[in-house]
Formats: C-alpha cells, structure tokens, sequence
C-alpha cells in the first residue's frame, strides 16, 4: 500500500543518479514507487489491458493470464511493473495473490493529465476562439 504517488512534469534518466523528476520549482526528487515511470508502464498494451480486467474487479494471477494471450509468468512481469509503477497493489489471501487498481496511483497519473492537457486545451481553445 503506501503513500500518494505524486507526476510532475518531467522525468529524467541517465548520468548514474536513477529516475528523477523535475518539479514545478526546478527541483529534481527521485521518481516514487520505487522509481518507476507510470507513463512507461502504460506503454504497454498488455499492461493496458491487466489495468482494464482490474478496474473490473480485483483477480489473482491465474484469472488475469486466462483473460490474456500471454503466459502466467509474463502477466506476474507486467504486474510487477505496474506494482513498482504504483498502479496495482497486491493483497495475500492465503497463497494467493489479489491484485487491485491502486487508486492512489491512478488518480496521481490523472490529476498529471488534467493539469498538461486541461492547461493545453483551454491555450488550444483560447487560440481558436481568437481566430475566427
């Protein structure tokens, strides 16, 4: 479980530091959830479709491989990512595994999305309004 992810603007990779990202300030903080981008997570269109069976309702490895084309152990792969991601979260039941949006995650990802594309599309409706 954990804290609130937090994606500003701007990760940056390379020169030996790990993942960073940019603040609105200047300021360069170390990428949370374990330093994954969530953007790159989302790359992936199997990772894609692991995060539509589970805004569904919560499932265990197994239902999530037999809803996909892909083996067992590459649907654990993807769920690490997007655990490390802090978009699922896991939850043991007994020997199993339950794995569940993580709402925090997710809504940290949207409100970085409004903020870029809510700030872009009214400049971009501001601009068309100008030019008629």
């Amino acid at each position: 479980m954990g804290g609130t992810p937090t994606f500003p603007a701007r990760v940056s990779r390379g020169f030996g530091y790990g993942n960073q990202i940019v603040t609105d300030t200047g300021q360069a903080q170390d990428v949370p959830r374990g330093g994954k981008d969530p953007f790159g997570a989302l790359g992936d269109p199997h990772r894609r479709r692991i995060l539509a069976l589970l805004a569904e309702a919560p499932r265990p490895v197994g239902a999530l491989a037999e809803a996909l084309p892909i083996s067992r152990p590459a649907v654990s792969r993807h769920l690490r990512l997007l655990k490390e991601a802090g978009l699922v979260e896991e939850e043991a039941q007994g020997t199993r595994r339950i794995y569940r949006l993580h709402d925090d995650g997710l809504a940290a990802v949207q409100r970085y999305l409004l903020d870029v594309w809510g700030e872009a599309a009214a400049r971009f409706r501001l601009t068309a309004e100008n030019t008629r």
